[in-house]
């Protein structure tokens, strides 16, 4: 894996909700919880990803381990990767909790991890490729590319912005925000928007079929959330 250059973009610095502070943490899956069912979420995600005993599967932006702990159960080694030390204190507890020993937890972000061992068949990234630039984006999907196994699949779930009217799109999330989650959602969700690096659907496309993926679906629901399978194709 080619190393990164000293100029690069610092993923440890936090923008918009501090996630390194253990307040935000401890209340990250309570908070989510207002707007979306993770279990389900994770469910039919790897339903999807139909991984066997034998797979490998890396997990950008692991946050608390919920997708991580519901993805050992049917593979061979997951590998949940975050820049926040407090969110990976959660998911060792969830993984030592539920008695799961085949997950590596990886300190570290999209451009920073190395990935060693058997190459992926699956690559997830929910709600964490927005903390980057697009320059950044699109290293971070060619380091990507180089972790995946050929025809592996890349999942990317985030906020993404359709031409038409995007700042009515956003406004109408915020207040849809605000009506499961009260001021705090609402606010959480303005913060995003202010400070962090959500992009266009016409980029996030380029950026991934440049970068040596093929989009077999793009979905999107709210007006702003947005999910991408990917697969893997030879550059």
């Amino acid at each position: 894996m080619q190393d990164i250059t000293p100029f690069q973009f610092n993923e440890f610095k936090q923008f918009g909700v501090d996630y390194g502070l253990s307040a935000e943490a401890e209340v990250y899956d309570e908070r989510h919880g207002q707007f979306r069912d993770v279990e389900n979420e994770n469910r039919l995600l790897l339903d999807r990803l139909d991984l066997d005993p034998d797979s490998v599967l890396i997990d950008f932006g692991a946050g608390t381990g919920r997708l991580a702990a519901a993805a050992a159960r049917g593979c061979r080694m997951v590998y949940a990767v975050d820049v926040s030390e407090a969110m990976l204190a959660k998911a060792k507890a969830r993984a030592e909790a539920e008695g799961l020993s085949n997950i590596a937890f990886c300190h570290a972000g999209f451009l920073n991890y190395r990935h060693e061992g058997a190459k992926a068949a699956a690559v997830t990234a929910s709600f964490s490729l927005h903390h980057l630039p697009d320059f950044w984006k699109g290293i971070a999907l060619g380091r990507i590319h180089q972790m995946l196994a050929e025809g592996g699949t890349l999942f990317i779930r985030d906020i993404v912005l359709q031409d038409g009217d995007p700042l009515g799109a956003i406004s109408d999330f915020v207040e849809t925000q605000r009506g499961l989650g009260g001021d705090p959602l609402a606010e959480d969700a303005q913060m995003h928007f202010r400070e962090e690096f959500s992009t266009y659907d016409w980029v996030m496309r380029g950026l991934l079929e440049r970068h040596g993926f093929r989009i077999q679906d793009e979905l999107f629901s709210d007006g702003v959330l947005a999910e991408y399978y990917c697969v893997k194709e030879p550059l």
